[in-house]
């Protein structure tokens, strides 16, 4: 099963659920996709500190 994180609702979800360009994903767990916000900001400031 796949999982989603719905950036309309800030919400996980699974594959049946808001259009997929409302949301981040898919993931493997729950728990993949619960993180999701926190692994992208984690991401966008590595990248920003790479780019300075």
């Amino acid at each position: 099963m796949s999982w989603y994180f719905c950036l309309t609702h800030q919400h996980v979800e699974p594959e049946a659920g808001c259009p997929n360009a409302e949301r981040m994903g898919p993931y493997a767990s729950e728990a993949e996709a619960t993180a999701a916000l926190e692994r992208a900001h984690e991401r966008n400031e590595a990248f920003d500190k790479d780019n300075d």
